[in-house]
């Protein structure tokens, strides 16, 4: 049996009392029903795109990142583009929907934020885990309370028939699901016809001949963290649930007191490596918004979040150690994409001497989901920097893009 409690912890973040008394138990229990053995790696992770951008995003993600086009699922009210790697590393599904007065539970979750209503059908949805099986998983998560959508439901949404969706998290809105396959397996998603869009495939092999002519295919690895952001007030149990619904443990939190932040990582009890499941990040405000005039110190974390919503935040790109014309390959990756027009947040940060170096790029227009790309050096031992990590915040509160969609619905 995993002990989940057993791993080395790290930070100075200090948590609550409650935390840590929660924390150990629900791994425990997690442990003893077998779940931990039971959850494995994330599988899939789903984005969703407004009606007429999913080529356009396709692309972007096939030049910026080693994903590639594999095939479109069409249902009734929506198209879903499959992206992967290989079956190493999770897949992406660019869910497009057809409709742009399309209403349903992942649009409203949107619509209550200023800027997240301005792009309603916009948003990363969450991940899909591999499950052992299936039935044991879901019947012990309902009996921990865990609320999933009924099959039916599941229908009407056009989510894979295949999977157990756990119901949006009242903490990061993200959902949670849980399919049976076994490792030998492929991925098979029971949605829809398929078919390769013409579209689609044209943008996917624009993007795949720039990614070759530029050398990136040798240098962009698979995702290394997704990093989600949620009201300062939901930092520890949005941590504990995910906690709870997965098979990940607690690596510890950094407190990034310039920026009246956080930083909270979780990473799966199964692999040493992030590629196949990436690590989990949540970030949040140190103190709520309310605070911020009497602290004068920036807050974008909370801002992003009471704009957009509890949501994912950035997908990070691993690089691959190493140098490349002269350069360490994070400053060729993004000297290349400069050149092909792609904007960043700010000039690559860190050093080889203190073993990592990060940049944001800009936010994308179609998901309003940034990239960052990571490149660790050597036998660096740490996941990220706190130098590192308070530059890439105050880069991303000062991102042109997000700045002008909030003043757009500051005037609105």
């Amino acid at each position: 049996m995993t002990a989940s409690a057993e791993f080395c912890r790290y930070g100075d973040k200090q948590n609550s009392p409650f935390f840590e008394e929660w924390l150990g138990r629900l791994l425990e229990d997690r442990d003893r029903q077998g779940l931990t053995d039971h959850i494995g790696r994330i599988d899939t992770l789903m984005i969703t795109v407004e009606p007429g951008h999913s080529a356009a995003y396709v692309g972007e993600l096939c030049l910026m990142t080693p994903y590639h086009y594999l095939v479109t699922l069409e249902s009734e009210q929506h198209f879903t583009h499959i992206l992967r790697i290989d079956m190493n590393a999770p897949d992406i599904l660019v869910r497009e929907v057809k409709d742009a007065n399309l209403h349903g539970i992942f649009r409203s979750l949107n619509e209550v934020y200023p800027i997240g209503a301005q792009r309603p059908n916009s948003r990363y949805m969450g991940e899909i885990f591999q499950v052992a099986n299936l039935h044991e998983v879901v019947e012990a998560q309902k009996a921990r309370e865990i609320r999933f959508f009924h099959q039916d439901q599941i229908r009407r949404l056009e989510l894979p028939g295949n999977t157990a969706i756990v119901k949006p998290s009242p903490y990061t809105h993200n959902i949670v699901g849980y399919w049976e396959r076994p490792d030998p397996g492929i991925r098979v998603y029971a949605l829809g016809l398929s078919s390769i869009r013409n579209d689609i495939q044209a943008a996917y092999e624009t993007a795949k001949e720039m990614r070759e002519t530029l050398g990136l295919d040798a240098l962009l690895l698979p995702i290394d963290h997704l990093a989600t952001r949620v009201y300062s007030q939901n930092r520890e149990v949005a941590i504990l649930e995910y906690l709870t619904l997965s098979s990940y443990y607690y690596w510890g939190s950094y407190d990034i007191p310039e920026q009246n932040s956080s930083t909270n990582v979780t990473k799966s009890v199964h692999f040493d490596n992030a590629f196949p499941s990436p690590v989990k990040v949540f970030t949040a405000a140190n103190h709520p918004y309310f605070c911020n005039h009497l602290l004068g110190i920036p807050s974008p974390t909370e801002a992003f979040v009471r704009n957009f919503g509890p949501r994912l935040h950035h997908l990070a790109i691993a690089v691959q150690d190493g140098h490349t014309a002269g350069m360490t390959n994070i400053d060729y990756v993004v000297h290349a994409l400069q050149h092909c027009g792609r904007d960043f947040l700010l000039e690559v940060i860190g050093s080889e001497q203190e073993g990592l170096k990060q940049i944001f790029s800009s936010a994308s227009e179609h998901s309003s989901l940034i990239i960052e790309y990571v490149q660790r050096f050597g036998d660096f031992q740490g996941f990220f920097t706190k130098e590192n990590v308070a530059g890439l915040t105050a880069a991303a509160g000062a991102d042109e893009t997000l700045r002008g969609l909030e003043n757009a619905a500051r005037r609105g």
